[in-house]
């Protein structure tokens, strides 16, 4: 009798186990003459060489699967077992060229309009890019996917996720806690978006690395953000100043991507939206590309658009 040991924290285990553990009964159906145990992040099987050989193999190719595709369904699983080239592709082929990433558990996450499309076809020609529309048309939702694509193809080191600390009325002096406290309400939708995307082991991982970093526009002051996919979510409740500081952080192969929604403007009264200011001023200049999505972007629920139409007249 042999042994074998594989080290699975390279990938997501519910990729290669499934939930209770639906897919690892499968492969144990697929090599009957073999005693596979999994254990933390590793599967160990016992057996003759020859059907541990065997084993390698297909699990060698069901990581080259998810690696390239980011996800496993159990029908892409069973192909990979039973097709001796194991060549399976996924089933959401179809609709392949509108994937952004694949997400947490195999989740798709897709640009599902024709804003969100450009939005992603503007991304790959321009280091600075200003997603501007009202509520709900996932500008945010898609600045983070083409972050953590850009992660995840290591196109950069690092995801820098800002925001200013306004919102309508509120202070955070005022606020109970301390800091952590009183900011995480505010980047909450940022928190959303990544836990969609990335398998919470890894995303907590990732947060205490500093390898995704979110903070208060505040704290980029002096810094210069270097190999790393920049998002400054809620861009208009920045000031002008706040805004041409934020964009001169910019380091060498760094992306920025700016969202906001000029409708919703929580600044003094006084004070000027430096998201409207940079639109006017920094417009034609190459390399920078703006995208303005609509209520035909919007995907939530359908009473969205119907509420947005009533606010406009």
């Amino acid at each position: 009798m042999s042994e074998l040991t594989i080290n699975i924290e390279e990938i997501n285990p519910v990729d290669l186990l499934g939930v209770n553990n639906k897919k690892l009964t499968l492969i144990k159906k697929t090599f009957p003459k073999l005693k596979i145990i999994s254990r933390g992040t590793q599967l160990k099987a016992i057996g003759e060489q020859k059907s541990l050989d065997a084993f390698e193999e297909k699990i060698n190719l069901i990581f080259s699967h998810v690696n390239e595709y980011g996800q496993l369904s159990a029908s892409n699983l069973e192909a990979i077992l039973n097709n001796k080239n194991g060549d399976a592709e996924p089933d959401d082929k179809k609709i392949g060229k509108d994937v952004i990433v694949y997400g947490a558990n195999g989740k798709i996450i897709n640009a599902r309009t024709p804003g969100q499309k450009k939005m992603v076809k503007l991304s790959e020609s321009n280091d600075i890019i200003f997603a501007i529309g009202c509520a709900g048309t996932g500008k945010t939702y898609t600045a983070v996917a083409l972050a953590v694509r850009a992660l995840k193809n290591k196109e950069v080191k690092k995801i820098v996720l800002t925001r200013p600390a306004v919102e309508a009325g509120e202070s955070l002096g005022f606020l109970p806690g301390d800091l952590r406290e009183k900011i995480d309400p505010y980047l909450q939708p940022l928190y959303d978006a990544l836990e969609d995307m990335i398998p919470m082991q890894k995303l907590v991982s990732f947060l205490e690395q500093g390898t995704i970093e979110i903070a208060p526009l505040a704290f980029m002051r002096g810094r210069t953000l270097d190999n790393a996919c920049v998002i400054l979510d809620e861009a208009q409740n920045t000031s002008q100043l706040q805004l041409k500081m934020f964009l001169t952080r910019m380091g060498p192969n760094a992306k920025f991507i700016l969202t906001g929604d000029v409708t919703q403007i929580d600044l003094p009264d006084k004070m000027k939206s430096g998201l409207q200011h940079a639109v006017k001023l920094l417009k034609g200049i190459k390399g920078i590309g703006f995208i303005h999505l609509t209520e035909q972007d919007v995907v939530r629920h359908e009473l969205v658009k119907k509420v947005l139409r009533a606010y406009e007249k």
